[in-house]
C-alpha cells in the first residue's frame, strides 16, 4: 500500500466538475478523482479549517465514530471500475477491524476530519498516473485557502438550493 494525501482540489477544465487529486507521499504520481460539489465543499472546508455552528454530515460521522469508541485507522482507495473509484473506511474498535464501503470523496472528507491516513495500491496509483501524469493537467482552478475560507464563512444554506421529494 502507498500512502497518498490531498494535493489539489479544483475544477476540471472542460466539464467544470470538482476534482480532488491525491498524490503519493514523497512522490509525483497522482490519482485524480471527480467528485460532487457537496463533497468538494466538505473537503475544502476542512482544508481551510472552516467550522460551522452545527455539524455537517461528515462532522456527524466523525462524532459517531468517536462516540462508538472506534477510530478511523485508515482510508483505502481500493479500485476503479468504468471510471468510478471505490474506497473503504477501516475502523478499529478494540481488537475488531470493520471495513465499510464508501465513496472516495466522503472517505477523504472523513479522513481529513479524523487525521487518518489515506492509502491506495501501487497498481491503482500506476494506472491513474499513466492516464494523468500531473495534477496541473487535470485541474485548472486552484482553491486559494484564504479566499475559500472567506467564501465558506459567508455561505448561506440557501446557496445549496431547495430540495423536494
Amino acid at each position: 500500500m502507498v500512502e497518498v494525501s490531498v494535493a489539489h482540489l479544483g475544477v476540471e477544465r472542460t466539464t467544470n466538475t470538482p476534482i480532488v487529486v491525491l498524490r503519493e507521499k514523497g512522490g509525483a504520481r497522482v490519482i485524480p478523482i471527480y467528485i460532487g460539489h457537496a463533497e468538494a465543499n466538505a473537503i475544502a472546508m476542512e482544508l481551510a479549517d472552516v467550522k460551522f455552528e452545527r455539524p455537517l454530515t461528515h462532522d456527524l460521522l466523525r462524532q459517531v465514530i468517536i462516540g462508538l469508541g472506534a477510530e478511523l485507522s485508515r482510508v483505502v482507495v481500493t479500485r476503479v471500475e468504468k471510471s468510478t473509484y471505490y474506497a473503504e473506511l477501516e475502523l478499529r474498535r478494540d481488537d475488531h477491524i470493520i471495513q465499510i464501503d464508501a465513496r472516495p470523496s466522503d472517505s477523504i472528507a472523513i479522513a481529513l476530519r479524523l487525521k487518518a491516513p489515506i492509502f491506495t495500491s501501487e497498481d491503482l496509483l500506476e494506472l491513474a498516473s499513466s492516464d494523468h501524469p500531473t495534477a496541473q493537467d487535470v485541474s485548472s482552478e486552484s482553491l486559494d485557502s484564504e479566499a475559500l475560507k472567506r467564501y465558506l464563512e459567508n455561505l448561506d444554506p440557501e446557496d445549496f438550493g431547495k430540495f423536494t421529494q
